[in-house]
């Protein structure tokens, strides 16, 4: 359980490692494993939702390339996702990290909700419900790859 927790913090696999690794690896219970999940995704939202800002003020007065890099990402951000935040507004948001692909999880919408401010409150609960859907995913589709391969083993 505290693999999965972990596991959901770090930015490149988040809930689409955490959850099949828990519930194939460590035979957590799929309920267990997605909550803990879920709970482990959302510790960096709620740092970095609020931090962000003082963040990238730190980064650019410390280190000058940490401060660009962080830059240049919200940027990309901004111009990549810009009809969409234009067309859905801060929903947009939800919508970015409820689907469980590669860089579109909490910690890049936690970026996302920076580049475009949306309010911190709104930004929390936004990424909250979309962290929620993608976990559903990923533990549904972990499920069913199981039960296809039982299946495809035979008696």
């Amino acid at each position: 359980m505290l693999q999965a927790f972990l596991t959901a913090m770090i930015p490149i696999g988040e809930l689409r490692l955490s959850i099949p690794v828990a519930i194939v690896s460590a035979g957590v219970p799929w309920y267990q494993a997605l909550a803990v999940s879920i709970l482990g995704n959302m510790v960096p939202v709620l740092i970095l939702v609020p931090g962000l800002e003082r963040i990238s003020k730190v980064a650019a007065s410390v280190s000058k390339p940490a401060g660009r890099l962080l830059e240049w990402r919200a940027k990309r951000l901004r111009v990549t996702h810009h009809a969409r935040f234009q067309r859905y507004g801060a929903l947009a948001l939800l919508l970015f990290v409820a689907v469980p692909l590669p860089f579109t999880g909490a910690w890049t919408g936690s970026l996302l909700a920076w580049a475009f401010h949306v309010p911190n409150r709104a930004a929390i609960l936004l990424i909250g419900a979309g962290v929620c859907i993608a976990g559903s995913v990923v533990t549904a589709l972990t499920v069913a790859g199981i039960k296809i391969s039982i299946l495809l083993a035979g008696p």
